[in-house]
C-alpha cells in the first residue's frame, strides 16, 4: 500500500509543486485567500473529493472529502494557505501543496479502507484563528483524528505551542492645550501607564508567560493633551488557565489607569489560540515514514521556545499532530523564508511531506489498535477546557 500511496503522489508531483508555486505567487491574507480556495478544490475535485465552501461562515473555508468502505474512523487533513504582508513568509504555500498531496495518495487506496478522509481548508491562521471558528462552530466533533505538517528550519515531532491572545485597547479623556494639562484628562498617560502596571505585575504571572505591547497613537500634537490613545498587547501562557491569569492582570492595569488619570476605555480581544497537544502516537508512526523517506527527524529541547498556533484548538478537540518539515536554515517569518518557500529543495520537501503524511493516515485507517491507543493517550494528556474558558460562549 505504501508503494502505491508514493507512486500515486510522484504521478502528481508536478501539479503539487505547480500548486504550492502558483500560492507563492499570488499571497492572501487572512480571509481574502479567494485564490488559493478555489484552486485547492478545484485539485481536490479532479481526483475525486466532493468539495463544500463557505465553512463555518468563512468564504474561504472548504471540506472536501472522500469515502472509502463504510464504518471506520474520519481523518481530517487540514490545509493552511494565507499569507502575511511580506507573502510565504510561514510557507502556507506548502503546507496546502503537502496537504492536497497527501489526499491524492490516500486516496489512491481509500476504496479498500473503512472510513472517510477530509480535507479541510483552514483560512485565517495568521491572526484570524479559522481553525478557532471551526471549533467554537463544531466542525471537528465528528473528526477522529486531524493532521498537517509546518516547514521549518528543523525537522521535529512533539513540539508545543503556547496559549495566545491579542487585544487592542482604547483610552478616551479629554483635549486640552498642553499649558494647561490640568483641564484635560490624557489618554495617553493612561497607556503608557498600562505598560508600568504590567511590568509591576510580572513577578506574579505564572511561568513561561509572556507578554509584549505597542502604542498605536499617542496623540496628534505635542502641545495638545491627548484625548485618544491606543495600544495592542499580545499576552501568552504555557496553557489556557494561565493565559487567563495573564489577561485578568491585563484588565487590572487597564482599570487601574483609568481610576489613576480618569480615563474611560474600550477593549477588543481576539479569539484564544490554546496551547498545543501533539499525539505522540501519531508522531511516531509520521515520524517511521518520513525517516523511510530520508530525513532524520528531532525532538524540541525540553526548554526550547515556541510561538502559537490555532491547531492548539483542534489538538484539544481530536488527537492531532503537526510536525515541521525542514526546508532551509532560515527562520520563519522572515524574507529568506519566504524566498526559500519557492525553491526547488522546498518543492521536493512537500513531496516527501505529502508522502509521509498519506502514509500517516493510512496506518491509523487500516489499524483498529492503534486507532485504539491514540483515542487512549487522548484522553489521558489533553485537559478539558469549557466553552466559556475558551471565549466560544460568554455564558
Amino acid at each position: 500500500m505504501y508503494e502505491r500511496i508514493s507512486k500515486k503522489i510522484d504521478s502528481a508531483s508536478e501539479e503539487i509543486k505547480a500548486l504550492a508555486l502558483s500560492l507563492h505567487e499570488h499571497p492572501e491574507l487572512a480571509f481574502q485567500e479567494h485564490f488559493a480556495c478555489e484552486a485547492l478544490t478545484e485539485i481536490l475535485e479532479k481526483y475525486g473529493y466532493k468539495t463544500r465552501k463557505n465553512i463555518a461562515g468563512m468564504d474561504t473555508a472548504f471540506i472536501g472529502e472522500a469515502k472509502g468502505r463504510e464504518g471506520g474512523p474520519v481523518v481530517a487533513i487540514l490545509a493552511e494557505y494565507d499569507a502575511l504582508p511580506m507573502g510565504h513568509a510561514c510557507g502556507h504555500n506548502l503546507i496546502a501543496a503537502m496537504s492536497i498531496g497527501a489526499a491524492i495518495g490516500i486516496g489512491e487506496v481509500l476504496k479498500e479502507l473503512c472510513g472517510r478522509v477530509l480535507v479541510i481548508g483552514t483560512p485565517a491562521e495568521e491572526g484570524g484563528g479559522g481553525k478557532v471558528i471551526m471549533c467554537r462552530e463544531g466542525i471537528f466533533q465528528k473528526v477522529d483524528f486531524a493532521m498537517m505538517i509546518h516547514p521549518h528550519k528543523r525537522n521535529l515531532i512533539q513540539r508545543g505551542g503556547l496559549a495566545v491572545k491579542h487585544l487592542k485597547i482604547e483610552y478616551f479623556g479629554k483635549p486640552a492645550h498642553g499649558t494647561r494639562p490640568e483641564e484635560g484628562i490624557n489618554a495617553l498617560s493612561s497607556v503608557i501607564h498600562t505598560f508600568h502596571f504590567m511590568d509591576a505585575q510580572r513577578a506574579l504571572l505564572p511561568f513561561k508567560s509572556n507578554v509584549n505591547g505597542y502604542i498605536i497613537e499617542g496623540g496628534k500634537a505635542s502641545n495638545v493633551i491627548p484625548e485618544y490613545a491606543s495600544c495592542e498587547f499580545c499576552i501568552r501562557g504555557d496553557i489556557v488557565k494561565d493565559l487567563l491569569v495573564v489577561e485578568r492582570a491585563l484588565y487590572r492595569a487597564i482599570d487601574t489607569a483609568n481610576l489613576l488619570f480618569g480615563t474611560t476605555s474600550k477593549t477588543e480581544a481576539d479569539l484564544m489560540y490554546t496551547e498545543r497537544y501533539s499525539n505522540r502516537l501519531m508522531d511516531e508512526t509520521y515520524k517511521s515514514h518520513m525517516e523511510s523517506l530520508g530525513e532524520i527527524v528531532e525532538y524540541p529541547e525540553p526548554n526550547m521556545k515556541y510561538g502559537s498556533s490555532d491547531i492548539g484548538n483542534v489538538s484539544l478537540e481530536v488527537p492531532t499532530i503537526q510536525p515541521y518539515l525542514k526546508i532551509c536554515d532560515c527562520d520563519t517569518h522572515t524574507h529568506e523564508f519566504a524566498e526559500a518557500t519557492k525553491s526547488e529543495h522546498a518543492m521536493n520537501q512537500a513531496i516527501k511531506g505529502a508522502k509521509a503524511l498519506a502514509m500517516t493516515a493510512y496506518d491509523i485507517l487500516s489499524s483498529e489498535e492503534l486507532q485504539r491507543k491514540i483515542k487512549e493517550e487522548f484522553k489521558a494528556k489533553v485537559p478539558f477546557y469549557s466553552r466559556k474558558e475558551l471565549g466560544y460562549t460568554t455564558e
